[in-house]
């Protein structure tokens, strides 16, 4: 008999299922993400695990296409375990468990550099307070949405598919060179900014303007880790203060972070308004003010995502004369955001993450100096 420390709970035979192991070594939390997770028939919990090391164990006998992973275990942490299982099976989508703590955001983003797909925030065993609607829902999304994910990767023929039709393009406009690049990003937003950011480097010459849905105790970390990729310093954005180029600013926690001001001297301007598309801070705010101050001077990038946020702020931002750049969908955890933008007619290039910074420094590029 396995001991409880590796559960094995194998599917009934059927339809191929999202299989996902849970590692945590509180057995409460464990108990508690496996009934969340087993109650939507899309997912199969083939096991649990106490430990980083149960988990390596599991994953050799279960293949799961999703881990959710806890950060501090003993015998073998999170962070330990990370590499471990990407290694063997590159494939797999790894889910980080994370404390709501400047410590819990530290330690997620530097999983999230490693190769972790995403992260949930760890429930509490008190109450089951944190185990509502809420959690529920954004567990059981996300973990589908990286289920799908590498049931895609697993999939993929040696022979290539039939092509698909190309998405609707917008040409794009090259009279005007861009003056301020704003990107939006949701789910598996991290892991795309740091890609993007760094290739940009930190001589890039525009001040970018960053939009991520996450809680607010993880955006002062976030724009560290940006930092410290050797791209463009990065901070929480900051109420009246100059936008300037070869900067970035990050939208704070449950504010929308807009621009106000004019062209040659455009300003931060934070805003307390209701949550657009369900989320505070919002990618359309961020989006429709950029183009109203500066006109067809804006180049929208919009990154994975689940649902529709920077949808109607693209929209502004193509109607003023400015660019969209959307993640292609084979290469996005979640094509929602994108995917809106694109079906739309709105993007004037659909890319994979590794070319969105090539493409945002051709846009850059091909309009010449700002007039």
């Amino acid at each position: 008999m396995m001991p409880a420390a590796a559960e094995s709970l194998r599917p009934s035979p059927g339809e191929e299922r999202i299989r996902v192991v849970v590692c945590d070594d509180s057995a409460v939390i464990r108990g508690l993400l496996v009934r969340l997770l087993s109650a939507d028939p899309a997912l199969a919990v083939v096991g649990t695990a106490a430990n980083g090391r149960d988990a390596l164990a599991l994953q050799a006998r279960e293949r799961p296409d999703v881990v959710v992973l806890d950060i501090e275990m003993p015998v073998m942490d999170g962070l330990a375990a990370l590499p471990d299982l990407l290694r063997a099976d590159p494939a797999v989508q790894v889910v980080m468990a994370s404390t709501l703590t400047t410590r819990g955001a530290d330690v997620t983003l530097k999983a999230l550099r490693l190769g972790a797909a995403d992260y949930v925030p760890k429930p509490t065993a008190v109450g089951g307070i944190a185990a509502g609607e809420g959690f529920r829902r954004e567990l059981v999304e996300k973990v589908k949405a990286l289920g799908r994910l590498a049931l895609r990767r697993r999939r993929r023929a040696p022979a290539s598919p039939p092509p698909r039709p190309a998405p609707p393009l917008r040409a794009a406009p090259r009279a005007i060179a861009p003056e301020l690049v704003a990107i939006g990003a949701s789910t598996g937003g991290p892991q795309a900014l740091f890609q993007v950011m760094k290739a940009l480097g930190g001589g890039f010459r525009l001040p970018v303007l960053i939009t991520q849905h996450m809680p607010a105790t993880f955006l002062p970390i976030l724009a560290e880790h940006i930092t410290r990729l050797g791209g463009l310093p990065c901070a929480e954005a900051k109420e009246g203060e100059r936008i300037v180029p070869g900067r970035a600013y990050l939208a704070p926690g449950d504010r929308h972070l807009t621009v106000a001001g004019d062209r040659h001297a455009p300003l931060v301007a934070l805003s307390s308004a209701p949550p657009e598309n369900f989320c505070r801070p919002a990618v359309d705010p961020m989006l429709r003010s950029a183009a109203a101050v500066l006109g067809g001077r804006v180049l929208a990038v919009i990154l994975t995502g689940m649902g529709h946020d920077g949808l109607a702020g693209s929209r502004a931002v193509v109607e003023a004369g400015g660019t969209v750049i959307a993640q292609d969908e084979a290469s996005a955890v979640v094509w929602g955001m994108p995917g809106a933008v694109v079906q739309a007619g709105l993007a004037a290039a659909v890319a994979p993450i590794e070319e969105v910074a090539p493409q945002i420094l051709a846009f850059t590029r091909a309009g010449g100096a700002p007039a």
